[in-house]
């Protein structure tokens, strides 16, 4: 089992419990050892989410991290949809993974007359044909981004010119067939777009980043979009 979808059963878990749940308990139901539940939940809690922990009697869920139900129209259904079907085809492994395990609950919470309509070819995603998507890097990337990490990498240019970037990662975005990673670059010091596929032997270092005054991505979005 991977870990995403280990960690999203976790939630599963603690939500159905009836009271806390010990890690020895939760490790049974999910046939995985305690020592992996313990490092999942550190995960989880560091992640922000509400789980409450009491040495001698285990994990808790609060209440607080239940949503509201939710109503969608079929305009909306089809727009969820369409970017599942999007993300399955265009990004790493597991956000793939994870945008067709959507596609599958919005499939399953409709009424079976909206099911059909969900998979009509009027609405259809196809792949760019003969492009490798870059799965690996952008799974780095993307846990740079979410991390804060700074990340060093190769990068050739489109002249063929091959340089050694150290970079803060703030943010990837898809231009059909291309990723581009929004960056600023501590090698340049200044913001810098890089296309994913012409990146190479990437290190996610383990110091994080604070972006400084007029580093951050919204400094970048209100450069470009003056």
């Amino acid at each position: 089992m991977r870990r995403a979808e280990r960690l999203f059963r976790i939630i599963q878990i603690l939500r159905t419990a009836n009271g806390a749940l010990t890690a020895q308990q939760i490790a049974d139901r999910l046939e995985t050892s305690k020592r992996s539940i313990y490092r999942d939940m550190a995960h989880l809690i560091g992640s922000g989410a509400p789980i409450d922990s009491e040495t001698g009697v285990g994990f808790m869920l609060r209440g607080e991290f239940d949503l509201p139900p939710l109503s969608f129209t079929f305009e909306q259904l089809e727009a969820l949809a369409l970017g599942a079907k999007t993300l399955a085809l265009i990004a790493d492994d597991d956000l793939s993974s994870a945008a067709r395990e959507a596609l599958e609950k919005i499939r399953d919470a409709v009424p079976e007359t909206h099911k059909s309509k969900l998979d009509t070819p009027h609405l259809m995603v196809v792949p760019p044909e003969g492009v490798q998507m870059p799965t690996s890097a952008l799974r780095q990337l993307r846990k740079a981004i979410d991390g804060r990490r700074i990340v060093r990498f190769n990068y050739c240019s489109l002249e063929g010119k091959q340089t050694e970037r150290q970079v803060h990662p703030l943010a990837l975005a898809n231009f059909g067939p291309k990723w581009l990673l929004t960056a600023w670059c501590l090698t340049r010091e200044d913001f810098r777009d890089f296309r994913v596929d012409r990146i190479s032997q990437i290190e996610l270092t383990r110091e994080k980043f604070t972006p400084a005054a007029g580093q951050e991505l919204s400094d970048y979005l209100q450069r470009y979009s003056t």
